[in-house]
C-alpha cells in the first residue's frame, strides 16, 4: 500500500517559486503512483502562535483542520523558501499550531513517526540549503524522520517553463530521485541521461 503524502509549501505569495515545485513535487508523486494530497497554507490562515489564545479559546479552526490534514497521512514533503537563513516564520507557525496537543492525546500526535521531504529553491547559487538544515532540524526534533535526499535548486527565475514544470533536466532529476525515495523508502539511483 503506498504511503499518503501530504505536499504544501512554505509561502503563500501568489506567484511563489516554492507553490510551483510543490505543484511539481505533487505531480511526480501521482506519477510515481503515489496517493499525494497538494494543499495551500493560504486556506489555514492561523494566528501567530499564543498560549493564552490556545488556553482560552484552544486550537483555531484553520489550526485543527492543517492538524488533521497532517495527522490524515504519513508523509510530508515541505517546499520552503529561505528567509535569511532558515524557513519562514509562516511554515514554524503552522507546525507549532499543529504540533500542540489536544485533550487526551499525546504530545506531538500529528508528526510522530511521520517521513518527510524537503525542496527548497532560491535565487542564488545555495538553492536554500541553509533554510532547510534548520527545517530538518526541527522535524526531526519532534519525532519526524527526514529522508536524505532533498532538493535544493539554484538560480531558481530560469527554474520553471510558462508551464510551470521545472525547465532544467538536473532539477528534474533531483525531484524524480527524491520522489523516489520517499515512495520506496531507499535511495533512488540516478537515471542515465
Amino acid at each position: 500500500m503506498q504511503p499518503k503524502i501530504l505536499v504544501f509549501a512554505g509561502s503563500k505569495r501568489a506567484g511563489s517559486y516554492h507553490r510551483k515545485l510543490a505543484a511539481a513535487a505533487h505531480s511526480a508523486l501521482n506519477d510515481a503512483g503515489a496517493d499525494a494530497t497538494l494543499a495551500d497554507l493560504r486556506d489555514y490562515p492561523m494566528p501567530i502562535y499564543d498560549g493564552d489564545l490556545e488556553a482560552e479559546q484552544g486550537l483555531p479552526g484553520p489550526a485543527k483542520a492543517f492538524k488533521e490534514l497532517v495527522r490524515r497521512h504519513d508523509a510530508l514533503v515541505i517546499a520552503s523558501p529561505e528567509y535569511n537563513g532558515s524557513f519562514p516564520a509562516l511554515l514554524k507557525n503552522a507546525i507549532d499550531w499543529a504540533s500542540r496537543p489536544e485533550p487526551g492525546e499525546p504530545p506531538l500526535a500529528a508528526f510522530r513517526g511521520k517521513t518527510a521531504a524537503l525542496l527548497s529553491a532560491s535565487p542564488g547559487p545555495g538553492g536554500g540549503q541553509r533554510g532547510l538544515r534548520h527545517l530538518r532540524e526541527l522535524l526531526e526534533m519532534i519525532g519526524v524522520r527526514v529522508i536524505p535526499a532533498q532538493v535544493a535548486i539554484p538560480r531558481v527565475a530560469a527554474a520553471f517553463d510558462p508551464q510551470g514544470k521545472l525547465a532544467r533536466p538536473e532539477d528534474a532529476e533531483a525531484l524524480r530521485r527524491l520522489v523516489a525515495e520517499l515512495v520506496s523508502g531507499e535511495p533512488a539511483q540516478q537515471s542515465a541521461a
